[in-house]
């Protein structure tokens, strides 16, 4: 039976897709085997050592130690591009409203309530002050192709604009995803001095952090239109702060809220909407639960965050084991690991081995039954991080979907 622990409240089609005979599903559980979160924080956390893995139902995982979880060999799963639709219908409703006034307009409205027969002249007279440009013709920059930026870029295109991206480390899947209509900048200060609106589709990292500041403002056009849907921490606040104050930036939309930035004539915050869609939420359920239940009971791993990615396609052997060993990414583990297996008289039918930088994930199927002392004899090896050894048995296969 495998223990699974939610922290927040996760979709039911998600949870449904675990089957009831073997999985316990609770919020209080002891010694689960591993953690499904949406957005509670877990930095302050006491991780039990059972707990083999996270699914983060979502793309940021900042809320997950991940660091201190791929010392203990606790692989960190999560969705990405499930939310992206979402993401995206939003960005493209605040790419219309950045330039179009409308939430000024309709709080204005409301101010007219109790004139009766005078709304619709009074209406008339005071619509001149929410004028705004149109999108179509006008020139968007999108920072980040992945899921989401590819599909806001896509859009955008359609819509009549004219598109421009910049991401270094694009990925072959989005780059044949992207709109022929869509052109890449040579360079991110391009991208920014040509762009009329641009929009924020990056991870934060240390490299990323406050990467939207005084000077690169300097470089963008007066009158630009910003957008940030992606995190917070992106855009240095003060410097944004100022840019509007001084004219330099007409419009700043962000889905992250922050005292200052409220305060701030000419720019919206919203609270963090841009996965809150019952679809959305479904969609990241869905994907983190079958990579949860792909990564238990097959040992593959598949868009995670701190391990490479690592499967074997086809069950495991029906009398045999699979060994799901990670370990640190030096010289001479795998000679090591396959020495104590020969010498048990174990015949590896199938082995794959994928590392991502100090960390190394091993799928080795053998043909007869494992015995402890085995995997005792591969946990004393010096740099083995965890073993775990997954018992054949007939059950169907998890195909889980990749970014």
């Amino acid at each position: 039976m495998y223990k699974i622990q939610t922290l927040n409240k996760i979709s039911p089609d998600g949870l449904a897709l675990f089957p009831r005979d073997t999985y316990e599903i609770a919020s209080e559980i002891l010694n689960p085997d591993a953690v499904l979160v949406r957005s509670a924080k877990m930095h302050d956390m006491e991780i039990p050592a059972t707990v083999k893995a996270i699914a983060r139902a979502g793309a940021g995982v900042n809320n997950i130690p991940v660091p201190e979880m791929t010392e203990k060999g606790i692989v960190v799963f999560n969705t990405p591009g499930a939310n992206a639709n979402a993401v995206k219908e939003l960005v493209l409703a605040a790419l219309l409203f950045s330039s179009r006034p409308v939430h000024k307009a309709a709080e204005w409205a409301k101010g007219l309530i109790g004139k009766g027969d005078e709304i619709p002249d009074l209406a008339e007279k005071g619509k001149s002050q929410f004028v705004g440009p149109e999108i179509r013709g006008k020139t968007l920059g999108v920072i980040g192709l992945g899921a989401i930026g590819a599909m806001v870029a896509n859009d955008a295109h359609s819509l009549g604009m004219n598109v421009i991206g910049y991401d270094p480390f694009i990925s072959v899947d989005a780059a044949w995803s992207l709109s022929r209509g869509v052109s890449k900048a040579e360079s991110l200060d391009i991208l920014l001095g040509k762009a009329d609106y641009i929009t924020i589709h990056v991870p934060q990292t240390n490299e990323t952090k406050g990467f939207i500041n005084a000077e690169k403002l300097k470089i963008m056009k007066n009158g630009v239109r910003i957008l940030n849907f992606a995190r917070g921490g992106l855009v240095n606040n003060a410097d944004m702060i100022k840019a509007v104050a001084d004219g330099k930036v007409a419009c700043y939309v962000s889905d992250f809220a922050d005292e200052e930035m409220l305060k701030t004539e000419n720019v919206i915050c919203l609270p963090h909407l841009g996965a809150s869609t019952p679809e959305a939420e479904d969609n990241c359920a869905t994907m983190a639960v079958n990579q949860l239940i792909d990564f238990l009971e097959n040992g593959n791993i598949v868009n995670s965050v701190n391990f490479p990615k690592c499967r074997i396609d086809g069950p495991i052997p029906k009398d045999g084991v699979r060994l799901c060993i990670a370990n640190k990414n030096v010289p001479n583990m795998i000679g090591q690991i396959t020495g104590v297996l020969a010498g048990a008289s174990l015949n590896i039918e199938s082995m794959t081995n994928q590392n991502r930088a100090d960390v190394a994930y091993n799928l080795i199927d053998v043909n007869s039954a494992v015995d402890e002392s085995v995997v005792n004899k591969l946990k004393a090896i010096d740099g083995i991080i965890t073993v775990r050894a997954i018992t054949g048995r007939e059950h169907p296969v998890v195909h889980t979907e990749e970014e």
